[in-house]
């Protein structure tokens, strides 16, 4: 590698590392107060009682998320990390105006249509920053770090929302408060974030030049021609989905049976925190045991804790079971990101990182819809199903990944129009 080429690793990239991790926090934390304070205004502010019709706010995020982080990943290989990250920030600004002046529900639908853009665009630029900067070695402890600042903003986000809600009412604080967030995440961007584009390419310095794939073929590759990418992709969505159960369904459920609202952004929260504050140790545990172990262990835990949720009724063991939730998310959650990390080649790594996301992020489009059709104690035991199906089906197709345990070369190496 030449000698003004860009080095790789946590250690000689810590400060940029710390930007974009703090940056990460502030991106859950805009997602926190969508998670307890909407669901109740649907019905307090705009008389909507339908299940269906309630959550799909949900749905309209899902869609968009999952599209834009298709475009973002695609567009930041060619274009750079740090445009789209801020383009993410400026996307947020209607969705909180549009929340708080809202006269009607499709409002808030609206809103959520640019919430989905900010957290595709900065969250996706986030973590494909950090994954240049470390390159290959501590991926897992990376990404770790990475997942569990969001999501510890998001059980920030939530629990304060809830506080601020149960003393001021559903608006405007819980986005006056999410306002101050988006304002703080684009001046940290402006003032010192870096790109990151020159990392992933020296990575992939010293491999055969190739062109990065169109998006058919990169589709054709992960979801057909590489199983793990399959078994990855499969899992991403069913995760969601049952985070989509968090979101939508939690607080309509643990509402009616007698809970505050701050109580629920309480276990809301606990689930969020434990998800995030567990995704450092999952990382790290991942580097040295592998990828495969916490996937599986986590999606089948995941299952588990939904069953318990629904049985606690809002008692102890319903937020028992929503730290165990939190705990399956954290060994889970990460690595499948890591996963597509380590097999996709650094050329096409963002495209990658994007169609993942794409599929992953689908749940959150198709899980509330599923989840509301079936009814709210229904959506918990299809979401447990889902959820021990796909741990199973990951256990079956799922390859190992981290590079010193790795049976072969990735699939792509075979494919001469993916190898150069």
């Amino acid at each position: 590698m030449p000698d003004n080429a860009p080095r790789l690793g946590l250690r000689a990239n810590w400060p940029q590392f710390a930007v974009f991790t703090v940056l990460t926090l502030l991106v859950g934390m805009t997602i926190g107060v969508e998670r307890v304070a909407v669901p109740p205004l649907a019905r307090s502010a705009f008389g909507v009682t339908g299940l269906l019709y309630t959550v799909s706010f949900v749905s309209a995020f899902g869609a968009v998320k999952a599209l834009m982080n298709l475009l973002a990943g695609r567009l930041s290989d060619r274009h750079g990390r740090r445009p789209w990250l801020l383009l993410g920030w400026a996307f947020a600004v209607p969705y909180a105006v549009l929340i708080i002046f809202a006269q009607a529900w499709w409002w808030v639908v609206a809103a959520n249509l640019f919430l989905g853009v900010n957290q595709a665009l900065t969250w996706t630029m986030s973590v494909t920053a950090k994954i240049d900067l470390v390159g290959p070695v501590n991926r897992g402890l990376a990404v770790g770090i990475d997942e569990a600042a969001g999501y510890v903003g998001t059980g920030l986000g939530g629990v304060a929302a809830g506080l601020l809600a149960a003393s001021f009412g559903l608006r405007p604080a819980p986005y006056l408060l999410a306002l101050g967030v988006i304002v703080t995440g684009a001046a940290l961007t402006w003032l010192g974030a870096r790109e990151t584009l020159p990392f992933a390419r020296a990575e992939g310095r010293g491999q055969p030049a190739s062109r990065a794939p169109g998006l058919r073929r990169l589709f054709t590759y992960m979801l057909w021609q590489d199983r793990t990418m399959l078994a990855a992709c499969q899992a991403g969505l069913v995760n969601k989905i049952a985070d989509s159960l968090v979101i939508a369904i939690f607080p309509l459920y643990f509402l009616s049976h007698g809970l505050t609202l701050a109580a629920v952004g309480l276990l809301v929260g606990e689930y969020a925190l434990v998800w995030g504050l567990g995704q450092v140790g999952s990382g790290w545990l991942a580097d040295r045991l592998g990828r495969k172990p916490p996937i599986v262990s986590g999606t089948l835990l995941l299952a588990v804790g939904v069953v318990a949720a629904l049985v606690g009724g809002g008692g102890g063991l319903s937020f028992g079971a929503a730290g165990a939730m939190g705990v399956g998310m954290a060994l889970a959650y990460p690595n499948l990101l890591t996963v597509v990390g380590d097999t996709a080649r650094p050329s096409w790594r963002g495209g990658a990182l994007g169609v993942y996301r794409l599929c992953r992020d689908s749940g959150y489009a198709l899980g509330p819809l599923l989840l509301a059709l079936a009814g709210i104690r229904a959506a918990f035991w299809l979401a447990a199903a889902l959820l021990a199906l796909s741990g199973v089906f990951s256990l079956a197709l799922l390859q190992e990944t981290e590079p010193s345990r790795r049976g072969g070369d990735p699939a792509w190496t075979r494919h001469p129009d993916l190898n150069g």
